[in-house]
């Protein structure tokens, strides 16, 4: 059993559970409201499976004026709320509590606008990512972030984790490409943040609810950037004989000053995995594959690619094979897109986990994950976003073993210190959720942790939202505002106080 733990559950709150589940049910009539053990099941973990928790009750709202009425009765009620999107998050940023309401918001499903003329889309957060290119590719455009995930990944999700995919290096994370959102608070108020105008004056409250994992409110709706196509994109498939060596490539062509649209590594476990389950022509006497896209204008795209492949030939390339036709470029990402649930294949369970490093760090720290596997004797196979530093080795364990997935822990925690030492951050796209929650002190010093807090109670100040997530304690909002005086003296007099 995993050791994670979460806030004590609230027995009055247990005790009400038949009066909350009726009130439920006059705010969200019809089928709205799930009760019941087995129906509830499926709603008891996020991609992280590792952790399970049935909710107190699950409530699936339609209107943004239910959402409203439901968050509004939990907090004049002290009752926990846990928001969902499509459940694809893979830091257990939706794990619920067994004594708080799980709000899943799948139901805003629908496009509500598409403006060509400037460029964006907006729409409900239950549409899935994927679903908002499909809405506007036959004009020629697409939106940008594509998470491995994206045909079902919600775009609200999205936002919560601030998610990226294999294209965010050259076209930015979710945070880049989404230009307002509406949002409920947990007293029930509606706000909008941005809107189709490019940036908005004051605080940015906008970059500070993308990636904020739930804790501050729930969104409604999103405004998103949405592309032109470029004229060419083709990939690259680049083999080596050690994944430092490839390291060492990813790191030259940034040097070089070359952005691709995308920058892919796998390891020789997940090149052989993905090929096995997809059969999309992937080398199998390589330690390290890069996949390389390149777009623009089709005569910079042919100078890059030589560019590319003389970059590849420095650093002891044995393969380097390009992309003829559309369809062999999409076959080349679609074997990377299904190395996940490729994995699956050669291990009963795995444990996926995400860290960001310096690009120049790849090779050490690549280094650093076989003396670890040797250490805890698990085997790890790495697919990670190269280009940006973004890794996402994948832990194999077998959970029906006693101690493996306590060792799987371990190990993934000793990955996120090494990110950490290097000079990289705990996490890139998947978020902090419970997964990495008590490793946050690694990169925050407690005045850090009491800052951010401040946040989270400013707009929640009775943590009723999503509690038991990101930080690695649970403090009352009262203890961070106290302010010390001395001698009749604040600390620092001169800093204005507002």
């Amino acid at each position: 059993m995993s050791r994670l733990l979460m806030p004590k559950p609230d027995e009055k709150t247990l005790a009400r559970r038949e009066e909350i589940v009726a009130d439920m049910r006059t705010i969200v009539p019809g089928e709205g409201v799930v009760d019941t053990v087995n129906e509830m099941r499926v709603f008891e973990s996020d991609a992280l499976t590792a952790y399970r928790q049935l909710p107190l009750v699950v409530v699936l709202p339609e209107t943004v004026a239910q959402v409203s009425r439901v968050l509004k009765y939990c907090n004049e009620r002290n009752i926990r709320v846990v928001p969902r999107g499509s459940g694809t998050s893979l830091s257990g940023g939706a794990l619920p509590l067994e004594d708080a309401v799980l709000l899943v918001m799948s139901r805003f499903n629908r496009i509500l606008d598409i403006d060509y003329p400037n460029r964006a889309v907006v729409a409900q957060p239950g549409v899935t990512n994927l679903g908002i290119t499909h809405a506007v590719e036959q004009e020629g455009f697409y939106y940008a972030p594509d998470p491995s995930s994206q045909i079902a990944c919600s775009i609200g999700g999205n936002v919560a984790e601030n998610s990226g995919g294999v294209h965010c290096l050259k076209y930015g994370l979710t945070a880049n490409n989404v230009l307002g959102i509406e949002m409920v608070l947990m007293n029930g108020e509606v706000v909008r943040l941005g809107g189709k105008h490019l940036d908005a004056e004051g605080y940015d409250l906008l970059g500070l609810m993308t990636g904020s994992e739930g804790l501050l409110g729930v969104v409604t709706e999103v405004t998103v950037r949405i592309l032109r196509k470029p004229e060419t994109a083709r990939a690259l498939l680049i083999g080596f004989p050690t994944s430092e060596e490839g390291g060492h490539c990813v790191a030259d062509i940034i040097g070089a000053g070359i952005i691709p649209g995308g920058m892919e590594m796998m390891d020789r476990p997940a090149i052989h995995a993905a090929e096995d389950f997809l059969h999309a022509g992937y080398p199998l006497d390589c330690e390290a594959l890069l996949i390389v896209e390149l777009d623009g204008p089709k005569n910079e795209v042919d100078h890059l690619i030589g560019a590319v492949e003389a970059i590849a030939a420095r650093n002891g390339s044995t393969l380097c094979r390009i992309s003829t036709s559309e369809e062999e470029r999409l076959a080349f990402w679609a074997g990377r897109k299904a190395a996940f649930p490729a994995v699956g294949r050669i291990s009963p369970d795995y444990y996926c986990m995400d860290g960001t490093i310096p690009r120049k760090e790849l090779p050490r720290v690549l280094a650093g994950m076989r003396s670890l596997s040797e250490k805890y004797g698990l085997r790890v196979a790495n697919v990670f976003h190269a280009g940006d530093g973004n890794l996402h080795p994948l832990i194999l364990y077998d959970a029906n073993v006693p101690g493996e997935l306590e060792k799987a822990e371990d190990f993934g925690s000793d990955i996120l210190r090494l990110c950490v030492e290097v000079g990289g951050v705990l996490t890139g796209e998947h978020g902090v959720g419970v997964e990495k929650r008590d490793l946050m002190p690694e990169m925050f010093n407690e005045a850090d942790l009491d800052q951010q807090m401040r946040v989270k109670c400013a707009f929640d100040p009775n943590h009723l939202l999503n509690p038991g997530k990101v930080f690695p304690q649970l403090r009352r909002c009262a203890e961070l505002g106290r302010m010390h005086v001395h001698r009749g003296q604040v600390a620092f007099p001169d800093i204005p106080r507002f």
